[in-house]
């Protein structure tokens, strides 16, 4: 399956992750690097962009709203010099995602000099945290959960403890993959459960981290290992450390989501070619709900591997029943349902010439509101297809999640109240088959450390309330920013 384009855009009734992160140590124009390893991840996050850099221990930061190519333009990232640096790809799910003061990497002016974080993940405690500093005074700036480290590095409590990045890290609950830097020292750190992909390599004699092994290969870096769940690294002129976090009982709860539709086909995410995964996901969809057809097709981009492994298991061939625009607007950002829909429309137009006077089978990665699936059976009705059966490459969606996946209340979830075959009619499909639990685990040899709660409704620790915005912030006239 090839890797999304730069500026793919994701369907609005699919969930969205969160972000990507990167980070480089000890490499000499550190923000170029930066900005190719965000590039590779922008299918991470799609409504900003920023980069920080420090040189001579001074932090700089510029960064903006939309793809990275319109937040951070290639000059303004030519301007931050330094050989260290972070930064962030982003795509809301706490704080308004098109207000410029929440775009990352986040910058804190504390009394020992300047600190910048930039994050992937949902703060579960974050309501609870910042109502206490609130009480004591401090003022929020951002309406994002993550500005909550930069109040727990700047407090005396962890500012004076030799163990003040671990110790803040440790106050917080829920998913998070941080990147970290002050004016000498770069960090990554990765929470206890492990929800967030987070991995280091070498690139020449310097480190980089990012949320995805792609970003690794697109500057050319050396894969070392993923940062482990509870770990937290750090780098200088001294060289590397790594110490744990003390979170006693956390066990491992690592996103499937990460494999079913967030990660790049060609990224190893929790220890998996992702490829590889859905393939072996499709072919166990033929296994469990074989149908007699003519074609298999995919929705691109993330249906494309398990349409694959649908095809060679069933032996009905693969075609490309849809052609997709590259062009396209972020429909997901679109201000209304009808906008949206129109944008959806344009993005994929079924292929009369394939799928006319055919059974299809098409398959995708999930169905989450089912607004989009809908509307592509009916084009390929429209286009000729005299069948169309649905194989759903992981079980139904009937549970929001709580770690940083934007997906909607269970309310809004279609298969929270529909039955299978109520979902069929909804779709007009003649079959739709969802994969099983089991086969959603099957290629992981420790099944139990995945987080299912989506699909299962059992949660893996407190909720939170990260689907509440924290902060009605006041909008901030510019959409760039260099401080």
């Amino acid at each position: 399956m090839e890797p999304y384009p730069s500026g793919t855009q994701f369907d609005e009734d699919k969930p969205r992750e969160e972000c990507g992160v990167f980070g480089v140590f000890g490499y000499p124009n550190a923000s170029q690097i930066i900005y190719d390893g965000l590039f590779a991840q922008q299918h991470r996050g799609q409504e900003a962009a920023g980069i920080a850099t420090s040189n001579n221990g001074k932090i700089r930061c510029t960064k903006g709203l939309g793809l990275l190519v319109q937040a951070v333009s290639s000059d303004r990232a030519a301007a931050l010099h330094g050989d260290m640096g972070i930064g962030h790809v982003r795509y809301s799910t706490t704080g308004g995602g098109t207000r410029s003061q929440n775009v990352q990497p986040l910058i804190g002016d504390c009394v020992d000099g300047r600190w910048a974080v930039a994050h992937n993940g949902n703060i579960v405690n974050a309501h609870e945290l910042r109502s206490i500093y609130k009480e004591r005074g401090a003022l929020f700036q951002t309406g994002t959960d993550s500005e909550m480290l930069l109040h727990l590095l700047a407090d005396p409590t962890y500012r004076n403890d030799s163990r003040r990045v671990a110790k803040a890290c440790e106050a917080l609950k829920g998913a998070y993959s941080f990147v970290i830097m002050s004016g000498e020292r770069l960090y990554a750190v990765r929470d206890p459960h492990g929800f967030k992909p987070l991995v280091m390599g070498r690139l020449g004699k310097g480190w980089v981290f990012a949320s995805e092994t792609c970003a690794l290969t697109q500057v050319g870096a050396t894969y070392e290992r993923e940062i482990e769940p509870g770990e937290l690294v750090s780098v200088d002129a001294g060289g590397m450390s790594s110490t744990r976090l003390n979170r006693e009982g956390a066990g491992l709860s690592h996103c499937v989501f990460e494999i079913v539709y967030f990660a790049r086909p060609d990224s190893r995410v929790f220890g998996h070619n992702v490829h590889e995964a859905r393939v072996q996901y499709g072919a166990t969809l033929a296994d469990e709900h074989p149908v007699d057809a003519d074609i298999v097709v995919a929705v691109p981009g993330s249906g494309n591997s398990a349409a694959l492994g649908y095809a060679r298991r069933s032996g009905i061939p693969y075609e490309m029943g849809f052609i997709r625009n590259h062009y396209v607007g972020r429909t997901f950002i679109m201000p209304g349902q009808d906008e949206r829909a129109s944008q959806v429309d344009k993005k994929l137009a079924a292929m009369p010439e394939t799928v006319r006077g055919k059974r299809v089978v098409v398959v995708d990665d999930s169905i989450v509101r089912g607004t989009t699936m809908r509307r592509r059976v009916k084009a390929l009705r429209a286009a000729g297809a005299k069948e169309v059966h649905l194989r759903i490459a992981c079980p139904p969606v009937m549970h929001p999640c709580y770690y940083g996946i934007d997906f909607p209340t269970k309310k809004e979830l279609l298969a929270s109240d529909m039955s299978i075959e109520e979902i069929r009619q909804f779709m007009d499909a003649d079959s739709i088959g969802y994969l099983s639990t089991e086969g959603l685990l099957g290629p992981f040899q420790n099944k139990r450390s995945y987080c299912i709660a989506c699909f299962s409704g059992s949660y893996p620790m407190e909720k939170g309330e990260e689907h509440k915005e924290i902060l009605e912030a006041v909008e901030v006239e510019g959409e760039d920013e260099v401080v």
